[in-house]
């Protein structure tokens, strides 16, 4: 498992954010505080407090080119 920390600003940027990790062929998953959703669920992200940074689960060690696609959401 590969974990980074986001930052998604806008509408817009959850739209992105959707589209490119419901291209992977793995589990992504967001966790904010005690609540962890599906990162494909663009209705999930919704349900978190965008004002704050996310926490990025990815179920999978071989995820460098799924972590230069999100690169402008990356935080840290």
């Amino acid at each position: 498992m590969t974990t980074a920390k986001i930052h998604i600003n806008s509408i817009e940027d959850v739209k992105k954010f959707v589209s490119i990790v419901s291209g992977c062929p793995y589990d992504v998953d967001i966790t904010s505080g005690r609540y962890a959703i599906d990162a494909k669920s663009i209705m999930g992200i919704f349900s978190l407090d965008l004002s704050k940074d996310l926490d990025v689960k990815i179920h999978s060690d071989d995820c460098g080119d799924f972590l230069d696609d999100i690169k402008e959401f990356i935080v840290g």
